[in-house]
């Protein structure tokens, strides 16, 4: 299979004359107020991302309780979406570069649609499974296209504050979910079985996503291509239009123009060999930004979105308040998210890092020692006040040091960190990494949690401490540098 990637280029000995460009800064208020509303319009994806991942977390009791299926087959609906996403994220690179960025878009917000009219209305589990990954594949296609495009349009000065759109919306996607998902089961009277115009509730948390889906896909309509995209594309006219509009009109437009040309005249078009090198197969940065992928998962964040009101319910709390629980949690990601907006761009991505990976240990020991008192299980088991009220806290701590590090820190450097000649095949492939991280951590949380949910969280918080090692040695800064300076 041949890939193609938008070079965005290294800085080589025979090109070194174009590397003394200067770097261009924004000009304007108005021209920047257009790179953030073309930003947050692709960032529209990662909205649809999270409440498409998260919704099902208020849909879990319904469908169990609607289909009469246990904690394993529940546990494969729910994680089934995520090998779709690693699915979407392989071939979105090609998408993307063939079709172009829009049009990819375009292709993710129509998924998205029939997805949530599909899962609000399957006859089985096995169909709701397989919308599911439809749903899936549109994920996995929005959290390639949205880093790469907002990375090929953003001026470098505010690139990883534009970037960190991508997380703010995902996180907003989920807390939207959330709030939905709250409001659906109250109106159909604490229960996601009860019934609304016939329909009962789990079913309209599915299919409510169909809304944004169009929203979305006339966002795309309403931004440019990527100028990457056209001058490789040999429409050099719309490509000086767009860099005008996003880089200002201080930007000298044919050395922009020249410089990204020499690139791709330079370079030729990456296939999945272009990756492989080094000791381990493939190349040092390729497993550095799969490592982020996995470390980011195995820290067990998403077992709070996807899988909060049954973690809750587990430890004796009833489901309407275990919806309000998740419903919280979601606000403290988006608190933590815009914290990390403002911080991302001034202390640097490594920094960050570290500083959440420190939280993340802390909090998740901190659960898990709490959830050690946890008394019977299944529907009878119970917390007391005491140790539930720290489990509460530590995980909203969590979440919070989640938020303000590695959910906005992997997603900007995922985006940056590859060299121009791999960069969109590289992405795949370490996004790809990080759906299938997600799904290990998605389809086992069920039964580990049976096990010993304590020891569960000892898991957790071992990967969030062993991460503070991969960050100190394996992470290198790209806070300031131009994507054509990363090699």
């Amino acid at each position: 299979m041949e890939w193609r990637a938008i070079p965005v280029r290294s800085v080589r000995p025979r090109e070194r004359a174009l590397s003394t460009i200067p770097e261009t800064r924004p000009s304007g208020d108005a021209h920047l107020g257009h790179v953030v509303f073309i930003s947050a319009a692709a960032a529209m994806g990662g909205f649809l991302f999270g409440y498409d991942s998260a919704v099902i977390n208020g849909a879990v009791t319904g469908i169990q309780k609607h289909f009469e299926v246990g904690n394993g087959e529940t546990a494969f609906v729910v994680a089934i979406a995520l090998l779709g996403s690693a699915a979407g994220a392989v071939i979105a690179g090609r998408l993307a570069d063939h079709l172009g960025r829009i049009r990819t878009m375009l292709l993710a917000s129509v998924l998205f649609a029939i997805s949530g009219v599909g899962s609000m209305f399957p006859p089985n589990i096995e169909m709701l499974g397989l919308w599911r990954v439809v749903g899936g594949i549109a994920i996995g296609i929005a959290s390639v296209i949205a880093p790469t495009y907002i990375a090929e349009v953003a001026p470098t000065a505010y690139r990883g504050r534009l970037a960190s759109f991508q997380q703010l919306a995902i996180v907003l996607g989920i807390t939207v979910s959330q709030l939905a998902n709250w409001a659906l089961n109250e109106a159909a009277g604490g229960e996601s079985t009860g019934h609304l115009g016939g329909v009962q509730a789990w079913q309209w948390m599915l299919g409510v996503e169909a809304v944004p889906a169009v929203v979305y896909g006339l966002m795309a309509l309403a931004i440019p291509e990527s100028p990457r995209f056209l001058i490789a594309d040999r429409r050099e006219d719309q490509a000086r239009k767009v860099l005008l509009e996003v880089e200002g009109p201080d930007v000298d437009l044919d050395a922009r123009i020249a410089e990204i040309r020499s690139v791709l005249d330079t370079s030729h078009k990456p296939r999945l060999k272009d990756l492989l090198g080094g000791r381990f197969g493939l190349l040092p940065i390729v497993w550095v930004g799969i490592g982020a992928s996995v470390f980011q998962q195995f820290v067990g964040i998403n077992v709070i979105f996807y899988y909060s009101s049954f973690l809750w319910q587990s430890v004796g709390i009833d489901e309407s308040n275990s919806l309000l629980i998740s419903l919280s949690t979601s606000i403290v990601n988006v608190v933590g998210t815009v914290i990390a907006i403002a911080l991302v761009d001034r202390i640097g991505r490594k920094p960050l890092a570290l500083a959440g990976s420190a939280g993340m240990a802390a909090a998740l020991a901190t659960a898990a020692w709490a959830f050690s008192y946890r008394h019977g299980t299944g529907d009878t088991a119970t917390l007391d006040d005491t140790h539930a009220t720290v489990a509460l806290v530590a995980a909203h701590v969590f979440v919070l040091c989640f938020a303000f590090s590695w959910g906005v820190v992997v997603w900007v450097l995922l985006g940056e960190m590859f060299p121009n000649r791999i960069r969109a095949l590289a992405l795949s492939v370490a996004a790809s990494a990080q759906w299938i991280a997600n799904w290990a951590i998605t389809v086992t949380f069920p039964n580990l949690s049976d096990w010993n949910l304590s020891a569960t969280y000892v898991i957790y918080a071992a990967f969030a401490l062993l991460s503070i090692p991969f960050v100190a040695f394996c992470i290198k800064e790209t806070k300031g540098k131009a994507l054509e300076e990363m090699g």
